[in-house]
């Protein structure tokens, strides 16, 4: 197996790195979140294991951008925090398993044994809905054959809506997943972003795919 460490504390870092060696497996260590992101993403790593707190890009951004951006091979996350909300907040936010600091390597590398282990997902880039079309490795958009062209945020809202196809999405879900936990819970983003979606997506066309579910939130369906 080929094993990214992204962990800025040198000696947990080389700990880990060590120990995955001696099973012989190959492990790189990156010590910031910027550079673990990239080398995620341009190398083909079984799992990555990501520390929460780094320098610059914290672990959580991290993990969005990369589920946000494609990125499919499980991820588990090294944290030092056991509050039950920081633990929904990382699975949430697209973690396969999470490990908590303090921790015995022989129960980390049991986890990364137990992914490994889990069949390899033969899943399409493309997400459908009627005839919306989401490429998720270009990032183009199609209704109907057409092309439309979205922000960043814009497409990762609609992502986010198609992943979870005929399931009601709260504001607050859907602000955690495309602005971070931390963006103001207050702000009206969302409903401004649904509605720039349904001029682009659902206005020329008789089929309206996105719905308000009053007090709730939004769904897409077909």
């Amino acid at each position: 197996m080929k094993i990214l460490v992204i962990e800025d504390d040198p000696t947990v870092g080389e700990f880990v790195r060590r120990g995955f060696e001696e099973q012989r497996w190959q492990a790189d260590l990156v010590a910031n979140g910027a550079d673990g992101e990239r080398m995620a993403l341009s190398q083909p790593y079984d799992i990555v294991i990501l520390d929460m707190r780094l320098p610059g890009r914290s672990g959580i951004d991290v993990l969005r951008s990369l589920r946000s951006r494609g990125f499919e091979r499980p991820v588990l996350v090294l944290t030092a925090q056991d509050a039950v909300d920081a633990k929904v907040e990382t699975l949430r936010a697209g973690a396969d398993d999470y490990v908590t600091k303090p921790f015995a390597f022989e129960e980390l590398l049991a986890r990364v044994e137990a992914l490994a282990r889990r069949p390899s997902a033969i899943a399409s880039p493309m997400l459908r809905i009627g005839d919306l079309e989401l490429d998720q490795g270009t990032h183009d958009v199609r209704r109907a054959g057409e092309s439309i062209e979205l922000t960043p945020k814009e497409f990762a809202v609609l992502e986010y809506l198609m992943r979870h196809a005929g399931r009601v999405m709260s504001r607050t879900l859907i602000t955690e997943y495309a602005w971070g936990y931390h963006f103001d819970p207050g702000t009206n983003i969302v409903d401004v972003v649904i509605n720039h979606l349904r001029k682009k997506i659902d206005a020329k066309y008789e089929k309206k795919l996105i719905t308000t579910v009053r007090g709730v939130g939004y769904m897409i369906r077909a």
